[in-house]
């Protein structure tokens, strides 16, 4: 791959960076050979349309909604069984009409992809090295299953359960279960007994497919006894396939043995009939983390992922047939749909199941150099343990085929973005994005054919209208604001399941503040050139002297205090219109908080930001509290202070260690009198 030009003359990496550095600029044969450069000479071709790069294209696909994702659709040859008669027959959110009188399905559009005697996917585990699966075994198992599910007695619409890791029987299983129009859900292995049935007793699934352990971290976990329990208080499980773990028995006699279930002999494809529908046909069901009340069981639709799901990995992250993506992530996150997906491009899969620092820190870049992985993805959080072990990918491994990394799941620092341009490659496209399990997708990210500046996602994604509005609903810029989607998107959830007919909860989530514009919750951004920035949920309000501020912009200012490992802010709104904002943060092992650290976070915080950024107290706890994807719990946290009982303010079954909320807890309970900071 040519290497990129020098964005500067004096190279940024090596010294300290900041927000707003120019770290890279694509090589002229980086954006003639990009996705989103060939589609743009397609419109011309196809439609007369002419648009001198991304933002230009971005403008037409946000303008001209129905335009835009008619192009997507017939760009990407949609399997359908009959096509649609139109892109976009109403336009009101919510209740955006896609695609009429289109009937398809997600799975046969995957299946079009199968290649006799060619890799689909890769997996790897603690106990496995990297290992391919054929397209032949992988549809033959997804027809054979769905074939055997079918025979049990599932019905479209019907919806089925899975506990299973990230490996292949739980591509297969959910392939499986969406060909036959069943609705697929999910959560890890990992997830507690409680967390599981606040998700799945919504739905009522008839069928459970789960396995009785998993290992972690070089340790095996037993699950039975809680898969027991949730089958037995479920109450509406009338079939168990089990896949066998270690010597674990299935958690009730009636289970079905996943290989038995398996060995039955090939169904071809030309014998094999997928159940099409509507565009809006329901496809899955994701969950928001549920940390303060009952996950919100959104549920997608075949054509709006499928069409979304393209969209996004070729024009944006410029996928292309044959490229290895990997994504650390669980089953139980939105990131293994959207992995999972991209088989629909064509590309490889590469599934990962066990500790990302097991055995040894820089595992997954060892997998990564053996899979030949073309774009990696994990989470901010993975790179801060990267940093803090000293880990250097470029000086051990053969990355020569990689040619992004994708970050999510988490507020970006510059120093991050850093991190990987000196210590995995210096000429690597870093799509830094954000998204949500909403519409499982992402709404900003950018294209290979942009400059990349620390701190900055590149843009808004295409066909994604996203705004900052201030108080009154108006479009702002350089100024900090709700984030909003003024124009309906195909990914939108079709309803929440268990909602009325009214989508009473649905509207209530996303459409309470300005009626027919969404939502999303986060704090946002936007600059003069279109680069983003996602400030944190802006239900974690920070309100400061009627300054609002996110708290990401904290949060990457600590990114460069070696002593501090992690940390939380919160503002508490008290009596007579005044306001309490104490730091919480997790120190370095054997570190404990003294002038010197306090001084340091404080000096930075006013030279990088205002006055304003700088709490008015800073606590030392022992950890901070998440949930089990790894978003700070800054609004479970902020009403325990406030006197929330803390079975009240928090779900605890959605966290990832929930004893961290021990030392709020007791700080609510000590601490009686906040000491206010006076106005800068």
């Amino acid at each position: 791959m040519p290497a990129s030009r020098p964005a500067v003359d004096i190279d940024p990496l090596s010294g300290p960076v900041k927000a707003g550095d120019l770290l890279w600029t694509p090589s002229p044969e980086r954006v003639a050979n990009a996705n989103i450069t060939a589609f743009i000479r397609w419109l011309k071709e196809t439609r007369n349309l002419d648009f001198a790069g991304y933002r230009e294209l971005w403008d037409w696909s946000v303008t001209d909604t129905g335009a835009f994702w008619q192009a997507v659709w017939d760009y990407n040859d949609i399997v359908t069984e009959t096509p649609p008669a139109r892109s976009l027959a109403r336009s009101e959110m919510p209740g955006a009409e896609w695609f009429p009188g289109a009937r398809l399905n997600y799975a046969q559009n995957v299946l079009a992809k199968e290649r006799k005697g060619e890799v689909a996917l890769y997996y790897h585990s603690e106990t496995t090295p990297v290992t391919p699966l054929s397209w032949d075994e992988l549809a033959n198992n997804v027809r054979v299953l769905a074939t055997q599910l079918r025979n049990l007695g599932v019905q479209p619409g019907d919806r089925v359960a899975s506990t299973l890791p990230n490996i292949p029987e739980a591509v297969t299983a959910m392939l499986a279960v969406t060909s036959i129009g069943a609705i697929w859900t999910s959560v890890s292995p990992d997830f507690g007994w409680r967390g599981v049935l606040d998700r799945f007793r919504q739905l009522q699934p008839r069928v459970l497919i789960c396995t009785g352990g998993y290992r972690y971290g070089g340790k095996d976990y037993d699950r039975s006894g809680e898969l027991t329990q949730i089958i037995k208080e479920l109450g509406c499980i009338e079939h168990v396939i089990y896949l066998p773990f270690r010597d674990i028995p299935a958690p009730a006699d009636y289970a079905q043995d996943w290989h038995d279930l398996l060995d039955h002999p090939p169904v071809e494809a030309i014998d094999f009939t997928f159940h099409t529908g509507p565009f809006g046909m329901p496809l899955w069901i994701l969950f928001s983390s549920g940390t303060t009340g009952l996950p919100k069981a959104i549920t997608h639709s075949h054509g709006g992922i499928l069409l979304e799901q393209l969209k996004l990995q070729r024009l944006n992250m410029d996928l292309k047939p044959g490229d290895v993506l990997f994504f650390y992530t669980t089953t139980g996150w939105m990131m293994w749909n959207f992995l999972v997906s991209s088989l629909a491009l064509g590309v490889k899969p590469l599934l990962y199941d066990g500790n990302p620092g097991y055995p040894e820190p820089d595992a997954l870049w060892r997998m990564a150099a053996d899979a030949k992985v073309t774009m990696f993805g994990g989470s901010p959080a993975y790179a801060d343990m990267l940093a803090k072990r000293g880990v250097v990918p470029k000086d051990k491994y053969d990355l020569s085929q990689l040619k992004g990394c994708m970050l999510a799941g988490s507020p970006v620092s510059p120093e991050v973005y850093a991190w990987f341009l000196r210590n995995v490659k210096r000429d690597l496209w870093l799509h830094v994005g954000s998204g949500g399990t909403d519409m499982c997708c992402g709404f900003t990210g950018g294209s290979p054919t942009l400059p990349v500046y620390a701190g900055e996602h590149q843009h808004r994604n295409l066909g994604v209208a996203a705004y900052a509005f201030n108080d009154d609903g108006e479009i702002v810029v350089n100024e900090v604001g709700e984030m909003v989607i003024t124009k309906p998107m195909p990914s939108m959830p079709v309803k929440f399941w268990g909602d009325d007919e009214q989508m009473t909860r649905y509207k209530a989530t996303y459409f309470d503040t300005w009626p027919g514009v969404w939502r999303q919750g986060d704090f946002f951004k936007v600059n003069e050139r279109g680069g983003c920035f996602v400030l944190g949920r802006s239900d974690a309000t920070l309100n400061r002297f009627g300054v609002r501020i996110g708290t990401a912009e904290i949060y990457n200012v600590l990114e460069g205090i070696p002593e501090v490992d992690d940390a939380i802010v919160v503002n508490l709104d008290l009596p007579g219109g005044q306001f309490f904002m104490p730091m919480f943060v997790m120190l370095a092992d054997g570190v404990t908080l003294d002038d010197r650290i306090e001084n340091e976070i404080k000096t930075r915080l006013r030279r990088e930001y205002t006055p304003r950024h700088i709490p008015d107290k800073i606590i030392q706890v022992p950890a901070i509290p998440t949930t089990i994807t790894g978003k700070k719990l800054e609004v479970p946290v902020r009403k325990i202070l406030l006197g929330t009982p803390p079975e009240q303010a928090a779900n605890t079954s959605a966290m990832a260690d929930p004893s961290s909320l021990d030392a709020f807890i007791d700080y609510a309970r000590t601490q009686h009198d906040y000491t206010i900071q006076a106005e800068p």
